[in-house]
């Protein structure tokens, strides 16, 4: 079976969705729903009271604690992401501070200071999946110490983009000669195709309200649980 994570929620917002999972009490929820569904590991945004990311330690902390007490045992990922705290030198002491650790979290490796965030990441005993969004970030990862150190290597797909520049990233990618598995993804018109492109190379992919609203018929999806089911379902074809 091909290997799906959950992506729960993302840098999406409440009014986009009224089941995005938001409190540490949803992203819970959210995420054992989720991996009852068929998802292997779960990756989530924790959120401030104001239902933007943040990656403030005490944010940070509560979500996780909430999915370790929810199921224990549960692989759960967070982002990193610079738009959450656009300040490299800031977002690096932020995630300094967490103390409540995920297993891994998401490194968008074209964002400002990242390399360094990277080694941060694995001092403190993280997996790091290396988030690949462009050709100039693949060949500059490909060409990194970094890229023997990753968990995974997420090949992320714009709405507009398709398995061409898929197959593109990917062969760009290989050139790094990384032990690390390949995931792939899109996002909304992109997301449906692209799983199914990730499903026929024998790469892993992920599902989920950050990625995707709708489910492969177009229709709303009314979780994250219904859009894994129907990964799964389409992947087992």
């Amino acid at each position: 079976m091909t290997f799906v994570e959950a992506c729960i929620n993302g840098a999406r917002t409440p009014d986009q969705h009224a089941g995005l999972p938001v409190t540490p009490d949803e992203l819970a929820a959210a995420a054992v729903a989720a991996h009852a569904a068929g998802a292997q590991v779960v990756h989530m945004h924790p959120k401030g009271a104001d239902g933007k990311d943040s990656l403030e330690p005490d944010v940070v902390d509560a979500a996780v604690a909430a999915v370790r007490r929810a199921l224990p045992g549960l692989p759960v990922g967070v982002t990193t992401g610079f738009w959450a705290l656009p300040d490299a030198e800031a977002r690096h002491r932020a995630v300094d501070g967490w103390t409540v650790l995920p297993d891994f979290a998401s490194l968008n490796w074209h964002e400002p200071g990242s390399p360094e965030l990277g080694k941060l990441l694995l001092s403190k005993g993280l997996g790091v999946e290396v988030g690949i969004f462009h050709a100039e970030a693949a060949e500059s990862w490909a060409a990194s110490d970094f890229a023997e150190h990753c968990l995974r290597v997420m090949i992320e797909l714009q709405a507009d983009e398709d398995a061409a520049v898929a197959d593109d990233l990917l062969a760009r990618a290989a050139a790094a000669g990384s032990p690390a598995p390949v995931l792939l993804h899109g996002l909304d018109e992109s997301c449906w195709p692209l799983l199914q492109h990730a499903g026929a190379r024998g790469l892993q992919t992920r599902i989920g309200m950050e990625d995707v609203l709708t489910l492969p018929d177009g229709s709303p999806a009314p979780d994250n649980a219904a859009l894994v089911a129907a990964a799964v379902a389409l992947l087992s074809r």
